[in-house]
């Protein structure tokens, strides 16, 4: 069986916007109409009341005769009120009629409920009734036990007025009705117009089209979607182009130490060599695996952090004691490449974190620091204790980061031009990623001539307790 199509977000929004001013316009009909005919019955009533007392008192005058007097007080106040005047006498179970400004038989108001009410009650009594077809407001008023008068006077003026009304507003609803369905339509139209271009756009950059910015004319919740959409572009775009120099990279950092490897054995294999050459040749190999292992144990490390499977031991370590380590392991490529490294960390600072891992973040930013400058270049690796935190830093006076490669030197694959970059531009982004699961950080300030790369950790609790003791006075 073929699924209907489900409404789209037009058609919601038009119905949404109809039934709401279809509702309003409910409710401005019941609070008007009923109300404005209630009110119009009433203030007839009222004028029917307010002129019975002066009937009543003509009626009820010294000297009046029922039977000469009342018919033609009847039509006199008749005349005057535009009303009709029925003076009725109580007769068992029916009422007949004395006087009537009509001047014919008043059978049809002997069972009036009015009259009947005032002659029950002996009270005036005031009423809305429909006679032969016809509504009327009444007022009857008692001339004595047996004896009422009537004042019954048409509501085809009143209820001509509320007809007026109730005919206005349907013709003002259902035009109300049209006019917003039709701007409704149209601005549902506009705004999914808008959200299908996001559709669009999100469908571009989904296939991999990051040229296209994804932009909105309205500066509303809509325009701020887009504009998160083309950071999310950028983002993407950047990554992508990271990726592929990553595999760029990748390609040369294993190509390169390969075809060098299979160099050497294939002249080991076919070339007579003395022992010097074929420990050089060794030594050589040796290197270029020392790369490819680098590199397949940074992509090991990248890919655990991603999967959270990286194991993170928090002990009291001593960062001016891991500084002198590195220096020492990495004097040899210092000065093989004419720096001068230098350490200025003397006293103990201990850190809280994993030893293993702070001493890879700290080989990672001193190979920066020795790869990444020219020759003659001052490396300086320093440790202190200082604000509740410990830093382990490495300053160089080197030609400095570009402002440009600053806030992406830690993404993932990137690597900065020019210089004397190489690897694969993980070692950055991988130590931020460390000095965030020991709860550090790790900064860059860099200016021309000086650049200094620092790993901020937190004190360890010895080293607080250390921090808060006294100071001993002196003799």
């Amino acid at each position: 069986m073929r699924r209907l199509p489900h409404p789209g977000l037009a058609f919601k929004f038009s119905l949404a916007l109809f039934v709401i001013v279809a509702g309003a316009l409910g409710i401005v009909y019941l609070a008007v109409v009923p109300r404005l005919e209630t009110r119009l019955v009433a203030a007839k009533i009222q004028d029917l009341e307010r002129a019975s007392g002066s009937v009543v008192a003509q009626f009820n005058a010294p000297g009046v005769n029922p039977l000469t007097d009342y018919q033609r007080f009847a039509q006199f106040f008749s005349s005057s009120l535009s009303a009709r005047v029925v003076v009725l006498e109580r007769l068992q179970s029916s009422m007949i009629s004395v006087a009537d400004s009509n001047g014919r038989s008043s059978a049809d108001v002997r069972r009036d409920p009015v009259a009947q009410k005032a002659l029950e009650t002996g009270r005036t009594a005031t009423g809305r009734v429909e006679r032969a077809g016809s509504e009327r407001a009444e007022v009857a008023v008692p001339l004595d036990a047996s004896t009422v008068v009537l004042l019954s006077a048409p509501l085809k003026d009143a209820l001509a007025d509320v007809s007026l009304v109730r005919r206005t507003l349907i013709a003002a609803g259902f035009a109300s009705l049209a006019l917003s369905l039709l701007i409704g339509t149209l601005a549902a139209w506009r705004f999914t117009r808008r959200i299908r271009s996001l559709e669009d756009a999100a469908g571009r950059i989904a296939a991999g089209d990051f040229e296209h910015p994804v932009s909105d004319p309205v500066q509303d919740e809509v325009g701020q979607l887009a504009q998160a959409f083309d950071s999310m572009r950028l983002r993407l775009a950047h990554l992508d182009h990271a990726r592929r120099e990553f595999i760029a990279n990748a390609s040369h950092e294993l190509r390169t130490p390969l075809f060098s490897l299979g160099g050497f054995l294939e002249l080991m294999a076919s070339e007579e060599l003395d022992e010097r050459e074929r420990r050089d040749f060794v030594e050589e190999m040796s290197a270029q695996v020392g790369r490819l292992t680098k590199l397949a144990t940074d992509l090991l490390d990248l890919s655990r952090l991603d999967a959270g499977q990286l194991s993170m031991e928090k002990t009291d370590v001593d960062v001016a004691a891991v500084a002198r380590t590195v220096a020492e392991e990495l004097r040899a490529l210092a000065e093989g490449s004419e720096h001068a490294l230098h350490v200025e960390a003397d006293d103990p600072v201990l850190a809280l974190g994993d030893e293993q891992r702070i001493l890879q973040i700290a080989r990672n930013l001193v190979e920066n620091a020795l790869k990444h400058t020219p020759a003659g270049t001052n490396v300086v690796i320093s440790a202190l204790a200082d604000e509740g935190a410990a830093t382990f830093s490495v300053r160089d006076d080197g030609p400095g980061v570009p402002e440009g490669d600053q806030e992406h030197l830690f993404d993932r694959f990137y690597r900065a031009d020019g210089g004397k970059a190489s690897g694969s531009g993980l070692g950055l982004a991988i130590a931020k990623e460390l000095a965030v699961r020991m709860e550090g950080r790790l900064e860059l300030r860099s200016i021309a001539g000086e650049t200094v790369f620092m790993l901020v950790l937190p004190l360890s609790e010895a080293a607080i307790s250390r921090e808060n003791e006294p100071v001993a006075a002196h003799s």
